[in-house]
């Protein structure tokens, strides 16, 4: 007898990719504001105000431009990770713990679908 490899249904993860499928088309709406936004020069018009304020703002414009850059670094690898639970899910290996080789619960995986480790693996890691 051949002990069979533990996954999830076929209509499990027909249901895991949608939610995976919408998951990436809203990250990347969220993305490309990201980009938007970052690509904006901010300008709020205070080409006339003070020179102080001037000196303020494009303080806090860097910081600004910055802190969207690391959004965008951040939205891009959530982004990354989701396609590769898509590419777990067509090879029928989705759900499944990396570490304990166990199924990692569908109530984690439809809150993180990108998850590759079972809450117990991550207690282990701790």
């Amino acid at each position: 007898m051949v002990d069979e490899v533990a996954r999830y249904s076929d209509a499990d993860l027909a249901e895991f990719k949608e939610i995976i499928q919408i998951k990436i088309v809203k990250a990347q709406a969220d993305l490309d504001l990201i980009k938007s936004a970052y690509m904006n020069d901010l300008n709020n018009g205070t080409d006339d105000t003070s020179p102080t304020f001037k000196a303020f703002e494009e303080g806090s414009e860097i910081m600004s431009k910055e802190a969207n850059s690391q959004l965008a670094i951040r939205q891009e690898k959530f982004i990354r990770d989701l396609k590769n639970a898509l590419f777990r899910v067509e090879n029928k290996t989705y759900g499944v713990c990396r570490i304990t080789g166990k199924l990692i619960g569908k109530e984690r995986l439809k809150i993180v679908p990108h998850a590759t480790m079972s809450i117990e693996a991550k207690n282990l890691q701790r």
